[in-house]
């Protein structure tokens, strides 16, 4: 079966017939992208191919493979072209998209290619530069000279690239650059040009040049939210036949996308993704989008997933088809949660909504053991401020939140530590509760004194509530708080399948 490549696509009779194909016109380079990998894959530059098929940006995008392995050898044999496949739930319903992204003009290795990847800047059309270095590319390496071909870190690399610019156009103010970078820790932007601007001063630059990276770019924070599920593995051959072409880069997702960009709004005039029905929002403020995504989307990870493994359920998929546990997360999202955040509330409840169809989505298997690693800090910044704030807000707790820290705790009961793990049991076999080194001795040794009895509960409750290492105060200190897990935690305990029993009684007592 022939590969995916442009003479292909051109003869549009072997393609099938439900596979929609991007603009193929050729466009000028607009877009100089960190990074070649699945998520950019089928988030930005899916959005860049849709905004082109609506005749709204004409522009490309050149990959940069920032380390020195990598795929662009792989996408410059197929064109730059690859299939993404969207896959999920709207309203309930099955929804599958399947497109050949054309956004992707050529792939740069600047390890092989060190000059054709700074003559980039040579480019007077060039305006975005887009990242996914990982978590960890935003960071500052000592070693890094500007000199080198390339240098090792991505902050590096943008400094020398933008120097580079700087000379070319002699300071001209409308050559600098739109940054977004999409990169897992929170304000991106800012750290990155932090780093940046590090570099430039140790480096002894020019004072001009600091000045030039002030005033003619602009370093966007950004919110992406899009769970991107990569090369299928295990549909590929089925996958193949239906495309009718062999594409070693198929991409999955799901269909739910958001991305938030902190930056000024005018700037989204340039790339307006909103313009043809993207859920992408640019904002002078990203914090309130934030905080709706941490409490609600992963908030509701964290609530229910640890009290759903301890009653039987391995996945999430499972955990949605189970209507108590339904009816536990639409309560503590909707009555707990949203009630704590400031944005709109019908915004607030369209995320929701399209969260359920998330965690239901059956193309996606999340299991939940996956999810529960480090669960105890997750749940400082995920799940406590929501209670803290209803707490605040109504003067009283939260049920099905409260609920939620009662099996946190008995979640990580669990009898010795093996190869950095504390083991668990459930229905008497052995699990792994993952977490750092301090946390899982706290538990091993808090539960190892604790004998179930109403005082032994009392006991270990309290102690964890009093950890301010974890939770950056006294739980103590919350009013009813302690009390109320208390006497949860011990019917979970002593009660034959005493989670799922837990989560019954609450959603059947709610509203009494």
């Amino acid at each position: 079966m022939e590969k995916l490549n442009k003479k292909l696509i051109g003869n549009m009779s072997t393609v099938n017939n439900d596979l929609k194909v991007g603009n193929m016109s050729e466009m000028p380079e607009k877009v100089l992208q960190f990074g070649e990998g699945n998520f950019l894959r089928a988030f930005v530059d899916y959005m860049i191919d849709e905004t082109n098929s609506n005749d709204m940006f004409g522009g490309s995008i050149v990959a940069v493979q920032p380390i020195e392995q990598g795929l662009i050898g792989m996408l410059n044999e197929q064109d730059g072209l690859y299939t993404v496949i969207l896959r999920g739930l709207e309203n309930g319903e099955k929804v599958v998209v399947k497109k050949v992204v054309t956004s992707i003009s050529r792939g740069i290795n600047p390890y092989q290619n060190f000059e054709d990847y700074k003559d980039c800047m040579k480019n007077p059309e060039l305006r975005f530069i887009v990242s996914n270095t990982t978590e960890s590319g935003i960071t500052y390496n000592a070693p890094d000279k500007i000199t080198d071909t390339p240098p090792t870190s991505f902050p590096a690399k943008i400094t020398a690239l933008l120097h580079e610019r700087y000379k070319i156009f002699n300071g001209d103010l409308t050559k600098g650059f739109i940054f977004i970078p999409c990169e897992l820790i929170d304000n991106n932007g800012s750290a990155l040009k932090e780093i940046v601007i590090q570099y430039s001063k140790e480096w002894g630059l020019e004072e001009g040049f600091l000045n030039w990276i002030e005033k003619a770019n602009y370093f966007t924070n950004t919110l992406v939210d899009r769970i991107v599920t990569g090369y299928p593995r295990d549909e590929v051959e089925m996958l193949t036949q239906e495309l009718g072409y062999k594409d070693n880069l198929i991409n999955t997702a799901e269909i739910f996308h958001f991305f938030v960009i902190e930056g000024p709004k005018e700037l989204s005039e340039e790339l307006p993704f909103h313009k043809i029905g993207l859920n992408v929002v640019w904002t002078d403020d990203a914090t309130p989008y934030k905080a709706r995504k941490v409490r609600i989307l992963n908030g509701g990870h964290t609530m229910s997933v640890l009290a759903a493994y301890m009653s039987g359920k391995d996945t999430v998929g499972e955990m949605m088809e189970d209507e108590n546990f339904v009816e536990f997360l639409k309560l503590g999202i909707f009555e707990e949660i949203i009630p704590t955040l400031d944005l709109e509330y019908e915004d607030l409840k369209s995320f929701a909504d399209a969260v359920f169809d998330r965690f239901a989505n059956p193309f996606i298997k999340h299991y939940l053991l996956s999810i529960s690693l480090n669960s105890v800090s997750k749940y400082k910044t995920r799940v406590l401020p929501s209670i803290l704030e209803y707490n605040k807000r109504k003067g009283k707790l939260p049920k099905v939140l409260t609920m939620s820290f009662a099996a946190l705790i008995a979640f990580y009961k669990g009898g010795e530590i093996k190869d950095g793990a504390l083991m668990g049991k459930r229905n008497g076999e052995e699990f792994k509760i993952m977490d750092d080194a301090s946390t899982l001795e706290f538990f091993k040794d808090g539960w190892a004194k604790c004998d179930n009895s109403l005082e032994g509960i009392t006991e270990l409750v309290k102690n964890v509530c009093k950890k301010e290492d974890f939770w950056e105060m006294d739980l103590n200190d919350v009013e009813g708080f302690a009390d109320s897990v208390i006497t949860i935690l011990h019917n979970i305990t002593t009660n034959e399948n005493g989670m799922y029993e837990e989560i019954k009684k609450l959603v059947g007592d709610y509203n009494a």
